[in-house]
């Protein structure tokens, strides 16, 4: 683990990441000591930055700092930026230096290459508040998705399916949501909460090339239930089909295997 470049595991107790969640986090896929889709997190990382006035760090040397932690199979690599230790107290301190963490872990089972094609989800009884503000930002607040993750313990399913206090559908606890209906994707509209992902926006810029019309749009739970394929992504996983929600069940239609061949095309 490399805290502002020094390999430690210790971080200051006034840090305002640890008191207020104040700052913004990435966890991507490496091979061979590389991280995958590279470009695409560190503009993630950059606007999610800017998002929450931080200054992100140098491209080149964050880079060098995810090559050094990562193992040379596959592995995963976290990023956490916070705005660094402080005073007591909301307000920012003018000039404070960021805290820069950057460690690595081994791929969960769920994402081995071994690990089922398909996967069982279900409704979480949390609801999502909105936040225009902080809409699409991984930021550091994740109190609602550890509270809908603690809603079940069946080791058999994989994810829970969130709504927002409006009952549109966002995403999932650790995944955003992809869905194909006669021939076109949709995905839930971001606008007001929800984490906007590196592997949905690379599904989104995939499908038009391969003339899927795209659809971002609010999504009732009945629009889920009615879809011909269900999906859900995320940079460790890519796009993972979803056989079952609840009582419902989906036959696989190919669609899965499309868009993850189409996410790893080396195409901008």
């Amino acid at each position: 683990m490399l805290i502002n470049g020094r390999v430690t595991d210790l971080v200051d107790a006034h840090d305002r990441g640890l008191a207020y969640g104040d700052g913004v986090f990435r966890t991507l896929r490496t091979q061979d000591g590389q991280p995958l889709w590279w470009r695409d997190h560190y503009a993630k990382l950059q606007a999610d930055c800017a998002a929450l006035m931080l200054t992100c760090p140098d491209e080149a040397g964050l880079h060098a700092e995810i090559c050094q932690v990562a193992a040379m199979g596959e592995g995963i690599v976290k990023i956490v930026l916070t705005r660094g230790a402080g005073a007591r107290g909301y307000a920012r301190t003018p000039g404070q230096a960021l805290t820069r963490i950057v460690f690595s872990a081994p791929l969960p089972a769920h994402a081995q290459t071994d690990a089922p094609d398909a996967i069982t989800a279900r409704w979480c009884a949390l609801q999502l508040a909105r936040q225009p503000r902080l809409a699409g930002v991984k930021h550091l607040n994740r109190l609602e998705n550890v509270l809908a993750r603690a809603e079940w313990t069946d080791p058999s399913i994989l994810e829970g399916l969130l709504c927002d206090d409006r009952g549109a559908v966002i995403g999932g606890v650790m995944s955003n949501l992809l869905l194909i209906r006669e021939g076109e994707l949709f995905t839930p509209d971001l606008g007001e909460c929800g984490v906007a992902g590196v592997t949905r926006a690379r599904v989104l810029r995939a499908a038009p090339r391969l003339g899927i019309p795209v659809h971002v749009s609010r999504l009732p739970p009945a629009a889920i239930l009615a879809a011909d394929e269900v999906m859900i992504c995320n940079s460790v996983i890519g796009v993972r089909r979803v056989a079952r929600l609840d009582e419902t069940t989906w036959p696989p239609r190919g669609w899965t295997t499309i868009l993850n061949t189409a996410l790893h095309e080396n195409v901008d």
